[in-house]
């Protein structure tokens, strides 16, 4: 029997991180004259977020066991003519499953956080950066109207450009949270005018109330142009999800944000802030179900970035890069499955994605640790004998990751792949090809990166020129012995790593094909069926992983291992060799296909040149000196000129008078004369 859950507990999910995030950032800091110390802020922002979480696993039971659901206002801010702006929470099943991964993956964080900021000068204000950026994160998935959907979607923002320039001593650090901040505001461009579009024609923010008038906006034009309304608004839509969650070409922003710290790393580019696009397209269902052009859109955005992304991958040398990439292309698969109406399919990849690249992250961050704050991974080799539970638990994650039957990748990537391979637009059949291709290139890239790091020869002691993540520096020189990190460090790994196995069978059928998403996630089956003729094809964990065993996508996942440990392994000259005879190859992915070159030179530049032009010639030339300057000048001659013909002898105004009558005498005469 369906029941309700009251706001008070609702609201104190949310706000539980915010108090602590305002405990430690005002009272931990110098703002605040650092009243407290690091025991206080940590243990004030980790209780608030492990509240956060306690609170959202009774929600997600609620939602299971007995249809609990909540949707109302919490707080009215303005009303404009019949527009009400509000404060309000819609709790179901999605926002009950994203409440959840969003505390778990956070409360990992935050205690995985005690150990590698240890030494950072910023470990309060760390800290409440982080918190805060739960909050913000929550009160997005939590929304039920526009309104407070674009306030989390800017909060988080705002948080990650904190995060990534968080050392902001470094000049990287800086330019790359500035290009975050820049690259997503051109993405909200887009979403904002998606937002204005349905107010203007549906007249509200209300999900529910929008929802209800589809019918209505489904069959309007945008007026003075032949494109149907619908498609505009969820094609805008998409355009912010493609900045908020990194797609193709709005990418560009997230490899570079690996200059922050590796636990914002874990937080915001792997589980929380990029896939919030996710969610809101898959909470957006009945608006995208209605445009077969934007479902299509999403499907090749989706499929370039999936498969492409990838390919930039294969040639990292920094491990948070590899596994940035990895988190790119992995976002390509759940937009693939968005395009191809499998929304709950996108939702379970999002949910399974966020705990294995999480742990992925984090145990990049225990190898730095480890290494002594070395990055790169042709210095590395031999680390398994030194950090055995950091090498156990970064090999499930990359199992997980490139889809090996039985762990929860799997289950979750093979569901697009074959719901992809269902879709009827016409972008499927490229879209499949990428989603295959891009199994073989994830496994490659994941194993040359666990290779290089855990196996082979100890190369350690021969880095010339080691990288480091941070400011800090534990005194070891860079030809130490690697260590295993402190348990604060690798309880998170273990804790993040049980999850990345079990999941996907624990949640498979319940989550896709139990009338879990139900209300939620709509799908117009007779045109869009690729979840029927999944749910024909799946008939449980166990049959769907055994399947998994002889499906195309496992071979060509070991083919990408086996690759991997002949070329990293067994002949590691080869590598060398290939890149000389392939150096344009190489040289364009190095490059990254030269998509930041295009915006620095092209588009910056460009804007630059623009700028300039209507300052100078607009402004300057234009209003200020013809119309501010131009005015009073022209103003100023007929002055002069009038002002000569006032003399004050009257002598002069009767030859005036004179003159008028006869010019007035002569007109007459000569036009109306006979």
């Amino acid at each position: 029997m369906s029941q309700s859950f009251s706001a008070a507990t609702l609201l104190a999910v949310p706000l539980a991180p915010l108090t602590g995030s305002l405990f430690a950032g005002i009272l931990g800091t110098a703002f605040g004259g650092n009243r407290i110390g690091r025991v206080a802020s940590h243990t004030a922002t980790i209780g608030g977020v492990l509240i956060a979480f306690l609170l959202s696993a009774f929600v997600l039971k609620n939602v299971v066991a007995n249809g609990a659901y909540f949707n109302q206002t919490i707080y009215e801010w303005m009303i404009i003519g019949n527009l009400k702006m509000e404060v309000g929470f819609l709790v179901d099943s999605l926002t009950a499953t994203m409440m959840c991964v969003v505390t778990f993956v956070s409360l990992m964080v935050h205690i995985y956080t005690i150990g590698y900021m240890a030494d950072d000068a910023g470990y309060n204000r760390f800290f409440s950066y982080i918190s805060l950026f739960t909050f913000s994160m929550l009160m997005l998935v939590m929304s039920n109207n526009f309104l407070q959907l674009f306030f989390g979607w800017e909060a988080v923002g705002l948080v990650s450009y904190l995060l990534i320039g968080f050392w902001f001593n470094k000049p990287t650090a800086i330019f790359a949270n500035m290009k975050a901040f820049l690259v997503n505001r051109v993405g909200d461009f887009g979403f904002i005018l998606g937002i204005g579009l349905i107010v203007a024609f549906a007249g509200t923010l209300n999900y529910n109330e929008a929802f209800a008038k589809s019918g209505e906006l489904a069959g309007l034009m945008l007026p003075g142009t032949n494109w149907m309304l619908v498609t505009v608004i969820c094609i805008g839509l998409f355009i912010g999800a493609m900045g908020k969650s990194a797609q193709v070409p709005l990418h560009v922003w997230l490899p570079d944000s690996m200059e922050g710290p590796t636990p914002i790393s874990a937080l915001i580019h792997a589980a929380t802030m990029v896939t919030a696009g996710i969610f809101m397209v898959a909470r957006m269902s009945p608006l995208f179900e209605l445009s077969d052009a934007a479902l299509n859109f999403i499907l090749v955005v989706g499929a370039i970035t999936a498969l492409f992304m990838g390919f930039l991958g294969i040639i990292q040398n920094d491990i948070k890069r590899v596994v940035a990439y990895s988190t790119l292309s992995q976002l390509g698969y759940m937009t693939v499955a968005l395009g191809a109406s499998a929304y709950s399919v996108a939702v379970f990849h999002l949910m399974t994605h966020a705990f294995f690249k999480a742990l992925l992250f984090l145990a990049a961050g225990s190898v730095i640790i480890g290494m002594h704050h070395n990055q790169d991974i042709r210095w590395m080799g031999g680390v398994r004998k030194y950090m055995p539970i950091t090498w156990l638990t970064f090999l499930l994650g990359s199992l997980a990751l490139i889809g090996m039957p039985f762990f929860a990748g799997f289950y979750s990537k093979d569901a697009i792949i074959e719901a992809v391979h269902a879709s009827n637009l016409p972008g499927a059949g490229f879209a499949y090809f990428c989603v295959l291709a891009g199994v073989f290139v994830t496994a490659f890239y994941s194993f040359r990166l666990y290779f290089l790091v855990f196996h082979g020869k100890e190369r350690y002691d021969q880095n010339p020129d080691a990288h480091h993540d941070d400011h800090h520096h534990d005194g070891h020189g860079h030809d130490a012995k690697p260590h295993e990190s402190p348990a604060v460090v690798w309880v998170p790994l273990v804790l993040l790593a049980i999850p990345s196995v079990v999941i996907g069978a624990i949640a498979l059928m319940p989550m896709l094909f139990s009338g879990f998403f139900n209300n939620v996630i709509f799908v117009d089956a007779a045109r869009h069926p690729a979840m029927a003729e999944l749910a024909e094809a799946i008939h449980g964990w166990w049959a769907m992983a055994l399947h998994g065993f002889m499906a195309p996508p496992f071979w060509l996942a070991v083919a990408g291992v086996a690759l991997s440990y002949y070329l990293y392994m067994v002949n590691p000259g080869l590598p060398q060799r290939i890149q000389n005879v392939f150096q344009p190859v190489y040289k364009m992915l190095d490059q990254k296909y030269y998509m930041d070159w295009i915006y620095e030179n092209i588009f910056a530049r460009g804007a630059v040149w623009l700028g300039t032009g209507l300052w100078k010639g607009g402004d300057r030339a234009l209003i200020d000196g013809a119309v501010v300057n131009g005015s009073w000048k022209l103003v100023g001659w007929v002055s002069g000129v009038v002002r000569r013909l006032q003399t004050g002898f009257l002598y002069h105004y009767a030859l005036v008078m004179i003159l008028g009558v006869f010019v007035l005498m002569t007109y007459f005469v000569v036009f109306y004369g006979k």
